[in-house]
C-alpha cells in the first residue's frame, strides 16, 4: 500500500493516477474526499491530522507533501514508522542547495522537513524541482477575461518542470530500488521567461497574449493570501532569475526513460484551464 498525502494537488493528484494507472493499491489522503474526483480504484481517506495512525495502516511506503501533513509532521512520522512505513518521498525543493538563503521561508520549510524524515529512521528519497509549470496558472483569470497579463519580471528565466514529470519521477522512486538516499534534482528541459510562457499559451488557446510588469513593490495584489514575509522572499528569488540562465537538470529523463515536457506541451495540456 503506498499512501499519497496532498492526493488532490497537482503532482498528487498526477502520482495517484499514475499508481492506479499501474495497479498499484494507493491511499489517497485529502480533507474533502467527497469532491476529490480522483480514480475509482484509489482508496481515498479524509485526512485527520489528529489521528494519523489509521490512515497509516498496512502503508508500506508515503508520498508526503509537507503542506499535507497539517504542519504535524513528526507525529505523521512516528505512525509511520509504527505502521510499518519502510520508504519517504518527499516533495521538497530546489530551493535546498549550497550557498542558498537559508533563511528565505520555503527554505526553511523543507529543509526543516527533510531534517525532519532523515531523523526519523525511515529510508527516504528527496524530490527538488524548481520551478513548476502549474504556477502559470496564477494568470488564468486575467487570461479568461482579456488578452492582458499582469505579473512581475517578464525577464524572469526559469525552466518549468510539468507536474506528471514530477509525478512520473516520484512513481519510480516509489516502485523501483536505488532511490534511498537520493536527492533528485528536478527542471523543465529549457529556460523561458514569463513573456515565453505567456505567449506559449496563447498559442495553445489560439489567442496573441500580452504580458504586462507590474512594478514588485505593487505586486501583493498579484499574490492574495500569501503572508508579507513569504511574498517578500518569493520576489527576492523572482529577482535574482532575471537574465540568469536557469539549472536545468536531465534527471526526468535519466530517471523515467522520457525527456522532461517543455512549457510548451504543459500550456497544451491545460489549454482549457485558460480558456472561459
Amino acid at each position: 500500500m503506498i499512501v499519497v498525502t496532498g492526493a488532490t494537488g497537482n503532482v498528487g493528484r498526477a502520482l495517484v493516477t499514475r499508481l492506479v494507472a499501474g495497479g498499484q493499491p494507493v491511499r489517497a489522503l485529502t480533507r474533502a474526499p467527497e469532491t476529490a474526483g480522483l480514480p475509482d480504484r484509489a482508496e481515498v481517506v479524509r485526512f485527520r491530522p489528529d489521528d494519523p495512525a489509521p490512515l497509516l495502516a498496512g502503508a508500506t511506503k508515503l508520498f508526503l507533501y509537507v503542506q499535507g501533513t497539517g504542519g504535524r509532521l513528526p507525529e505523521f512520522l512516528d505512525a509511520a514508522r509504527t505502521a510499518g512505513v519502510r520508504q519517504v518521498v518527499l516533495l521538497s525543493s530546489g530551493i535546498i542547495q549550497e550557498g542558498a538563503d537559508e533563511t528565505h521561508p520555503i527554505h526553511v520549510m523543507h529543509a526543516t522537513a527533510e531534517r525532519q524524515i532523515r531523523d526519523s529512521g525511515l529510508a527516504w528519497t528527496f524530490l527538488r524541482p524548481n520551478a513548476f509549470a502549474t504556477n502559470a496558472l496564477q494568470w488564468a483569470p486575467g487570461i479568461r477575461a482579456g488578452n492582458t497579463v499582469h505579473g512581475v519580471f517578464a525577464g524572469m528565466l526559469t525552466a518549468p518542470i510539468h507536474e506528471d514529470d514530477i509525478a512520473a519521477v516520484a512513481e519510480r522512486a516509489l516502485l523501483d530500488d536505488g532511490h534511498e538516499g537520493a536527492a533528485h534534482r528536478l527542471t523543465g528541459p529549457a529556460a523561458t521567461t514569463n513573456t515565453d510562457q505567456i505567449a506559449a499559451i496563447g498559442r495553445a488557446v489560439g489567442r496573441e497574449l500580452t504580458f504586462v510588469e507590474v512594478p514588485p513593490e505593487e505586486a501583493a495584489p498579484l499574490f492574495p493570501g500569501t503572508p508579507p514575509a513569504m511574498l517578500r522572499g518569493l520576489l527576492k528569488t523572482f529577482a535574482a532569475t532575471v537574465g540568469v540562465p536557469p539549472e536545468i537538470t536531465g534527471t526526468v529523463e535519466e530517471i523515467t526513460g522520457s525527456p522532461a515536457r517543455t512549457f510548451g506541451q504543459w500550456a497544451a495540456d491545460h489549454a482549457a484551464d485558460f480558456r472561459s
